[in-house]
């Protein structure tokens, strides 16, 4: 009697028949069955038609079943790397698999549509409540900026938190409380100016978390060669949320009023939390729903950076002591002196120079943002195919930085000459698309350069990029008034593109200096 395992028991035979040889035994070995890794081989335990001896046949059993799991993990591996949907069946039920790293930035680039959504609200809001209460243009910078002094004091401590909270309960509390303030602006806004502006400073605070904390847990959940993508996602959100903000702010005003588009966005924002702390951790390692293959492609793509000790302090003088840390530096300066001037001002730009109305304002001014989001997710992809064709992280950092900068400036510089709003609405497209190249440029520089310390020299940066920002928005109301025309700031700006791009191209290195 023989035995011959089958399944996990041994059961004996006394004799085996010999009409078929193995040869003709194959279809009836191995089927193909879906499942949630693809097409993967199913072994038929039916021996009877086999005329192999039964030492043979358990051989032949073992060699299969070895085949059949190196079958399943190559499966599983190749639909991972290639950051695809991988189709399945289980229990009869046909479903289909996500890589978790691209739920986490789905999330993240919804979360930042809307942290920018809610910041946008103002700019088309602030219309109607100038004319309703009488505001110069003057005082029109000083309400915009009024966001801008809580997130300068933010971003220093909410990214020395990031690094080492992680960035998940970071971004939670401050889209929790973001989230209330949009709510409570309409009611500031009735109440007091004084009111208007301590409700907006707060609402600044608690958005100065959310670049930190998007830069700190993409590093974590993405390889090196994926992250520039996974960045140009995320910021693609963010600048969809101009658009969604200008678009649907508008439309919210004349059906509900003024108060309509701060409760959508408000609700939309307690929705995302939800499910935020439900289903993203700070680290792929800690998730329980990823793969063993999705985990080790992540680690191997990336150097693993330790938090910050209890009760350490990240050492500021040594980060200021570097020059990639002020190419950096200078590089927010000007990307938050020209953005902020097109985000706080276009509305307003196209209703004082061309005299269209607000819904027409609104719709030029987010034409250009919409047309960023697509641009961000190319220079990200661009970024990301240059380092896999293997050129160097300085020589890619400052390619995409140099077109993000020189873009800009010449696209401003001919808005001076637009006598249209069509043509004016091209330039700030060409302008902004061009300005998306920054973020696989200084953006991702520092992951780079100090990747225990990313999210405090973030925080740096952007203290220094938000004074630029509260000078230029508050600059371009007072150049606006004093001068009657937009020319000179656009002109000023151009310049300052211009001469950062220089300095980076000097000091900026991608190797890693901290």
């Amino acid at each position: 009697m023989e035995a011959v395992k089958l399944g996990n028991k041994f059961h004996p035979h006394s004799s085996y028949t010999n009409s078929s040889s193995f040869s003709n035994t194959h279809f009836g070995l191995i089927k193909f069955r879906k499942t949630h890794i693809g097409f993967e081989p199913k072994i038929q335990k039916k021996w009877t038609s086999l005329s192999l001896s039964g030492g043979e046949r358990l051989k032949e059993e073992i060699f299969l079943e070895k085949k059949q799991r190196d079958f399943s993990v190559k499966c599983t591996a190749e639909g991972i790397e290639r950051g695809l949907l991988v189709g399945g069946r289980s229990d009869e039920e046909s479903e289909f698999v996500v890589a978790e790293r691209f739920k986490v930035v789905a999330l993240m680039a919804c979360v930042m549509c809307l942290c920018n959504a809610d910041r946008v609200v103002m700019s088309v809001a602030i219309v109607p409540l100038a004319a309703k209460y009488g505001w110069s243009s003057s005082f029109l910078g000083i309400v915009q900026s009024s966001f801008l002094w809580g997130y300068i004091f933010s971003s220093v401590i909410g990214g020395a938190l990031v690094d080492k909270y992680g960035g998940k309960k970071v971004i939670a509390w401050g889209a929790a409380l973001w989230s209330l303030a949009t709510l409570l602006t309409p009611w500031a806004a009735n109440h007091s100016t004084i009111s208007l502006l301590a409700i907006r400073a707060f609402f600044g605070l608690a958005e100065g978390v959310a670049l930190p904390s998007m830069n700190t847990l993409l590093s974590r959940w993405f390889p090196s060669h994926e992250r520039a993508t996974a960045v140009g996602i995320s910021m693609g959100g963010f600048h969809l949320g101009n658009v969604v903000g200008l678009v649907l702010t508008p439309l919210f005003m004349s059906s509900v009023g003024i108060s309509g588009p701060f409760i959508l966005f408000s609700s939309l924002g307690l929705l995302w939390l939800t499910t935020w702390i439900n289903r993203v951790t700070n680290d792929p390692q800690e998730s329980n729903s990823i793969t063993k293959a999705e985990l080790r492609l992540i680690q191997a793509g990336k150097s693993d950076s330790p938090p910050l000790k209890k009760g350490e302090l990240p050492p500021l003088q040594l980060l200021l002591s570097k020059m990639p840390t002020w190419a950096i530096i200078f590089a927010n300066v000007t990307n938050n002196w020209g953005y902020f001037v097109l985000l706080s001002w276009m509305p307003v730009y196209f209703k004082t120079v061309f005299n269209v109305n607000l819904k027409q304002a609104a719709w030029f001014s987010a034409v250009p943002w919409g047309t960023m989001a697509f641009s961000g997710y190319v220079a990200g992809a661009a970024s990301d195919f240059l380092i896999k064709a293997g050129y160097s992280l300085t020589f890619v950092r400052k390619v995409m930085q140099s077109i993000g900068f020189i873009g800009p400036g010449m696209s401003l510089l001919c808005l001076n000459y637009a006598k249209t709003p069509e043509v004016a609405a091209v330039m700030i497209t060409i302008a902004l698309s061009f300005s998306s190249f920054s973020q696989a440029g200084f953006l991702l520089n520092m992951q780079d350069i100090a990747p225990q310390y990313a999210g405090f020299l973030h925080g740096i940066s952007n203290s220094a990029g938000t004074l630029a920002a509260i000078i230029s928005t508050i600059g371009t109301g007072f150049f606006v008034q004093w001068l009657g025309s937009f020319q000179a700031f656009l002109t000023l700006t151009a310049c300052l593109y211009f001469v950062t791009a220089i300095f980076w191209n000097i000091y900026a290195t991608g190797e890693r200096v901290f």
